[in-house]
């Protein structure tokens, strides 16, 4: 009796862990069927993103890294830019030196459409984005916060004071800046006009140059008509 109650507790142990290896495969099944099915969608999402969704995702990253570095140097009081420097490679920093002499910030003015691509580039690199303010919109607009098809948009956002401080000092920043440029008149309008093209205005300007002095007197009598 003995021995058959040994062999059917051998029998038994046996079996449980027979059952207990056949749970592992299974869990192990549907865990890497879970984890197919995941990569099958995560695949698929990133098929339907931009072909350059990761340069712009690094981008990104690399903005909000900045920023972040930004703030906490400042908040001790230290120089961002001078850190930053100070952790460029000389191989780095003198191709950025190049980058930036040989870039010209303002090409003048071609046409409307570059003009107009300008300023919208220039208004993008000046954005300092509040992820907090970001994060909290989303989470109170829902998904009317991205502005589907059949989502109105009007009355949705509200313009902050800052915001409006800001575009009031960009719009300032413009003005002043085209006040500083004129166009360059090739004549003076209240000035005399003596000349018949451009090429005998400048030698006009030539002769008055270095025999004006001798010769006003001359041109006064002429314009008088009281020469000899």
């Amino acid at each position: 009796m003995e021995a058959s109650g040994s062999g059917q507790s051998s029998f038994k142990e046996k079996q449980a862990e027979r059952m207990k290896r056949l749970r592992d495969l299974h869990m192990k099944r549907n865990e890497a069927r879970q984890m197919n099915h995941q990569e099958v969608v995560e695949e698929d999402k990133r098929n339907k993103l931009p072909s350059n969704w990761e340069a712009r995702k690094r981008q990104a990253d690399w903005v909000l890294e900045n920023e972040q570095k930004r703030r906490e140097a400042e908040a001790k009081g230290e120089d961002y830019n001078r850190i930053k420097l100070l952790h460029i490679e000389a191989i780095e920093a003198e191709r950025l030196d190049r980058k930036k002499k040989k870039k010209n910030p303002d090409p003048g003015f071609a046409d409307y459409e570059q003009a107009t691509a300008r300023q919208y580039n220039r208004l993008v690199k000046g954005i300092k984005p509040d992820m907090e303010q970001y994060e909290n919109q989303k989470q109170k607009m829902g998904e009317a916060f991205f502005g589907g098809p059949n989502t109105i948009l009007h009355g949705l956002h509200q313009d902050t004071k800052e915001g409006i401080d800001r575009m009031v000092q960009d719009v300032e920043k413009q003005i002043s800046k085209r006040q500083k440029y004129s166009r360059r008149r090739m004549h003076n309008d209240d000035a005399d006009i003596d000349y018949i093209n451009e090429r005998n205005m400048k030698f006009n300007k030539k002769l008055e140059r270095f025999y004006g002095e001798h010769t006003t007197e001359i041109k006064q009598n002429l314009e008088r008509g009281t020469a000899v």
